[in-house]
């Protein structure tokens, strides 16, 4: 059984909460035993353009000042979305990460400027045999991997699993997680400039009469989609065993590594940090939570969830908790530790 550490904290004082984030790394490094690397790097997601429940950057300087105050490098780390907006590209996606007040350490693009750089982790599970990550996830054997648990709309919720499946996959990673390998291009909105032909290493694009996709050629990398300047190649986000597929590639980002793991309990809103527009929350703060098993804290994250407000809201996610078992990566049983 696996153990979960939390402190209560309903309000949303960013310096309250940036204290008990160091607080909780504090404890558990402490009360585990920790062996810190001298080098960790901070995966965070940096939130849309125009969302504003994201974890704010201040609620980080606790971490950091631990980091620090144990002579201990790091920088902030991330990958680029699969979607097309201000985190499509590396250059876009950090600037708009500073606009957000993520200055203080430096930031790595995991999956280079467009996608294109790709580590694969053998896993061979139900649906992959294979991971793509972010190739700059492999430079490092622990990283502090933290979460903001709110909904999401594919996913039930959004966690340390879906961090580590969504967040340390390269673009062509998110796009195996969504189902359909190839692309879709919008005929009408095409105009024929050739970029997605030049852009394509497999020469699975041709021009005709607008940008034609071979599906037999398609690797699922999304570099069209990055490098398209009308948007008028999509993924198609149907998802078939989605919520499976988010456990599997969680699974391959964990896999051999020592990586921590601290989720923010706090603005919890019915979609995602990846939607670029305000949103109101749904359920009341409850504090912060630490652990070295993502699919434990996950489900107490959860189950408290669902305790306080009465409801069975992002049931659906358990779905990807079941496969976590079902695949060897943990019961997510546990033992909930309050810090007083």
């Amino acid at each position: 059984m696996s153990k979960v550490y939390f402190k209560k904290y309903k309000g949303s004082d960013t310096e309250i909460l940036s204290k008990i984030g160091k607080e909780l790394l504090a404890n558990i490094i402490n009360t585990e035993s920790i062996k810190l690397e001298k080098n960790i790097p901070i995966k965070v997601h940096f939130g849309e353009k125009g969302n504003t429940t994201f974890v704010p950057a201040s609620c980080y300087n606790g971490i950091i000042d631990y980091l620090e105050e144990n002579d201990i490098n790091s920088k902030f780390i991330e990958t680029n979305v699969l979607y097309r907006g201000s985190r499509t590209t590396r250059d876009s996606h950090i600037n708009l990460a500073k606009e957000h007040g993520f200055t203080r350490l430096p930031i790595i693009i995991a999956d280079g400027d467009m996608g294109e750089a790709v580590h694969e982790v053998t896993i061979n599970k139900k649906y992959f045999d294979k991971v793509k990550l972010g190739a700059a996830y492999e430079d490092y054997n622990q990283i502090l991997v933290i979460s903001h648990f709110k909904g999401h709309g594919l996913a039930g919720f959004g966690g340390a699993l879906k961090q580590l499946a969504m967040g340390f996959a390269s673009r062509s990673g998110k796009m195996a997680q969504h189902s359909v390998l190839s692309p879709t291009v919008n005929g009408d909105k095409c105009i024929s400039c050739g970029l997605c032909v030049k852009k394509c290493d497999v020469d699975a694009i041709e021009i005709k009469d607008f940008a034609i996709i071979d599906d037999k050629k398609c690797v699922g990398c999304a570099g069209c989609i990055a490098v398209c300047p009308v948007g008028a190649i999509a993924n198609d986000w149907g998802a078939m065993n989605f919520r499976e597929k988010v456990a599997e590639y969680a699974y391959g980002a964990q896999l051999n590594k020592n990586h921590i793991y601290i989720s923010f309990m706090m603005n919890i809103t019915k979609e995602c940090d990846c939607m670029g527009q305000h949103m109101d929350p749904i359920a009341e703060n409850f504090g912060v939570f630490a652990s070295l098993d993502p699919v434990a804290m996950d489900s107490a994250c959860l189950d408290i969830l669902q305790n306080e407000s009465d409801k069975k809201l992002f049931e659906n996610g358990r779905e990807t908790l079941l496969h976590c078992k079902e695949i060897g990566f943990s019961s997510g049983n546990y033992e909930l530790i309050e810090i007083k």
